[in-house]
């Protein structure tokens, strides 16, 4: 059987581009290299494309120094990505891509819309899901019609971080502490927490460095839970995974660099509570149209225990530590199964045209 041959791509130039590096380390590594065929193209912080002749140097970093100019065709016609090395251009036609990427133009729809105008298939969600689920504005405007609990909430634009009136809107309306939170921003990049008017301020302009829209949200004290969906349209559901940050919240530093945070899968819950957060992680998939593969997290509220959306993602990590792919091993879907699942999934997409490819 001929090998079908799949485009890796990762970095990027988003605040994630480290976390991508990792998550392409782990999804290259566990695709069955009798079936595929792999070129993996790395986007550098300067936004250069460049082929990648193998994982240890994505591992050690030294894939940044390649020579080998990398060009996705927005030819349709074509599926083709073109290598360009010392004078010298190489035409290599390409059957499906693998985004592993995360935040900015990897997880909004910007990257999606460019294989769709290439006429690629491609894992996870469309341009629409993504564009959606990577704005926690809109998404939470979305979960809105669902009757789902969420946070409250109050957007801020960059424009407004000086403005007093701001200030005291959110005040009236979430007390503190609250919660700040770029609306386009992913792993915990510009999260803080404020607990007066001060740290407010601060957490506003920390935001408004990562994103033109800010979200001031509600603290909401509980367990911080995480369920996975695979499939396409109601898809299906993992177990569910509970996350134990070494921080007050599990920001960037928590999730990645402080050993003392754990993940648990399949922590003891309340009657009824797994259920719940299933049901609503597939809703909520469904509401902004998701394909392929996301990760929804939720909070468990002590005292009410309520089951309160928080947000999802349409490109969750690969890393060793990533709840996205643990929750699935939880199921006996090892990585290299889901893999090859999530590029299976691929081709069952429509397209703008309406054609599937």
């Amino acid at each position: 059987m001929e090998k079908k041959k799949v485009l890796v791509v990762f970095g990027g130039r988003s605040s994630e581009h480290e976390v991508s590096c990792v998550s392409a380390t782990t999804v290259i590594s566990n695709m069955d290299k009798e079936c595929y065929e792999i070129y993996a193209v790395g986007i550098t912080k300067e936004g250069r494309w460049v082929l990648v002749d193998s994982v240890e140097e994505i591992k050690d970093g030294s894939w940044v120094d390649s020579r080998k100019q990398a060009v996705l065709s927005p030819d349709t016609t074509e599926k083709a990505l073109y290598v360009m090395e010392q004078g010298d251009c190489r035409k290599i036609t390409i059957d499906v891509a693998f985004p592993v990427l995360h935040g900015l133009n990897g997880e909004d729809g910007t990257v999606q819309g460019l294989f769709e105008l290439a006429g690629i298939p491609y894992v996870g969600c469309g341009v629409l899901a993504s564009a959606v689920s990577m704005d926690k504005l809109y998404t939470k405007i979305i979960v809105d019609t669902l009757g789902i609990c969420q946070a409250a909430y109050v957007a801020v634009r960059k424009e407004e971080i000086n403005d007093t009136a701001v200030y005291e809107k959110i005040e009236k309306k979430l007390g503190y502490p609250v919660f700040i939170k770029p609306s386009n921003a992913g792993s915990s990049r510009g999260v803080s927490k404020a607990a007066d008017r001060e740290e407010l301020i601060a957490g506003l302009k920390e935001a408004a460095e990562h994103d033109c829209k800010i979200l001031v949200e509600e603290t909401i004290c509980g367990r911080e839970l995480e369920c996975a969906v695979l499939g396409e349209g109601d898809g299906k559901t993992s177990g569910i995974g509970e996350v134990l940050a070494a921080a007050e919240f599990y920001d960037y530093e928590a999730k990645y660099h402080n050993a003392e945070s754990r993940t648990v899968i399949s922590p003891e819950l309340p009657e009824g509570k797994e259920e719940e957060i299933r049901t609503a992680a597939v809703k909520i998939f469904k509401a902004v149209d998701g394909q392929g593969l996301s990760r929804v997290d939720f909070f468990l509220e002590k005292e009410t225990n309520r089951v309160i959306f928080n947000e999802i993602n349409t490109l969750p990590g690969f890393t060793s530590i990533s709840m996205y792919p643990m929750l699935w091993e939880a199921k006996g879907i090892e990585k290299p199964e889901l893999i090859r699942r999530l590029l299976e999934l691929a081709h069952v997409r429509e397209f703008s045209d309406g054609t599937c490819r």
